[in-house]
């Protein structure tokens, strides 16, 4: 999502200074490459570029391609073949082989949904999210691009409306999955290819504890584009000098935390206020809610005390729930300083919402990348 944030805000202030756009979209990967589809790029008129859709070797082309777009003022679909003559003289030397296609699409700002426009409104509300983008890989045809974003709060249909009840299947498929899925319809004896992508909302890190080893938490959780929000009871400690990256700061006592915060299945909570009964009041309220993940800072020693703490004062607590209590918290890394123990637990917090093993990627024995998206 930080990529998507960082793409509508550069477009906003490309748009106050009348500047012309065009979105570069990954839409299709044969092979390998270092992007997978879903990969943007903002390209403005000026040069200027915000977002990636390779790790570098496309870019300086894709530029030239976007302001052709921009000047045309019109959608394309440009095929970079890794295995040709004209891909090597680009400079696609990442070890990649395959083919990458990439859609750029004009953002004419006087439709009402435009590309920018539909990123901007998935960014507004909380929610998982289709993003659903038509192409073709015959250059000779229209490029219909990003015209649809489902959640399940809203519908909203344009150019594709008479194409929802062919990809009723592949859209099921995404949202039970929470997989991207790029499938192949036909319509009219016309065929095109559509990317349903896949989009989870934003992760919100609920820091409780706003120690100094709470700062460099949140510092690397601000760089990934987490929502943050810090939570203590010492008002001399939650404050926007000790965290300036958060986005909430709550002052209150440990049984009101939950009512004071929204809780959903991206939001994430890391106990490490140094108070065990705080800690403690804070745990017996979370076990119940919607969330996969709490951290608890402090030996193993004293996640079984609270364990036991909370049978005896009658509450049961379930295997399901142990399941996503994480403590000592963090994977093994060898942390010892706080910077390095807040690497520990983001890293532990990225692999359980991606559902990996945190393991190093040498012991791999499948793709680094899961198939995404699901091809149909």
């Amino acid at each position: 999502m930080k990529e998507i944030k960082d793409i509508v805000k550069a477009a906003e202030i490309a748009s106050t200074e009348n500047q012309a756009m065009v979105l570069a979209t990954v839409v299709k990967v044969e092979g390998s490459s270092y992007r997978r589809p879903g990969a943007r790029m903002l390209v403005t008129q000026d040069g200027q570029m915000t977002g990636a859709i390779s790790g570098g070797c496309l870019e300086g082309d894709a530029l030239k391609k976007a302001i052709l777009a921009i000047h045309q003022r019109k959608n394309r679909l440009v095929s970079y073949d890794t295995n040709t003559d004209e891909g090597s003289a680009i400079g696609l030397q990442l070890g990649c082989s395959g083919i990458v296609h990439i859609l750029f699409e004009y953002v004419d700002l006087e439709r009402r949904d435009h590309p920018i426009a539909l990123l901007r409104r998935l960014l507004q509300q909380r929610e998982e999210a289709l993003l659903i983008t038509s192409f073709s890989t015959d250059k000779q045809r229209e490029q219909i691009g990003t015209r649809l974003l489902i959640a399940d709060s809203e519908k909203k249909t344009s150019a594709l409306e008479s194409q929802l009840q062919i990809l009723e299947e592949h859209i099921n498929i995404a949202k039970t999955k929470r997989q991207s899925v790029l499938a192949l319809i036909e319509e009219e004896g016309q065929r095109n290819e559509v990317l349903i992508e896949y989009l989870a909302p934003t992760v919100h890190l609920v820091v409780v504890g706003a120690g100094n080893d709470a700062q460099p938490v949140v510092e690397m959780a601000h760089l990934l584009g987490w929502e943050i929000t810090v939570v203590d009871g010492r008002p001399s400690h939650v404050n926007a000098t000790r965290f300036p990256q958060a986005s909430q700061l709550i002052v209150a006592p440990a049984t009101e935390i939950v009512t004071k915060i929204s809780i959903d299945r991206w939001t994430v909570f890391v106990l490490m206020t140094h108070n065990y009964s705080y800690d403690l009041t804070v745990l017996k309220e979370l076990m119940h809610s919607a969330t996969i993940y709490i951290g608890s800072l402090g030996p193993k020693t004293k996640l079984l005390r609270m364990f036991d703490d909370i049978h005896q004062a009658g509450i049961t607590i379930t295997e399901s729930q142990k399941d996503k209590i994480y403590g000592p918290v963090g994977l093994d890394i060898g942390a010892e300083t706080s910077a390095e123990i807040a690497l520990a637990i983001i890293a532990e917090i990225k692999a359980v919402l991606s559902d990996r093993p945190g393991v190093p990627l040498k012991f791999l024995t499948t793709k680094i990348h899961a198939e995404n998206p699901i091809i149909i």
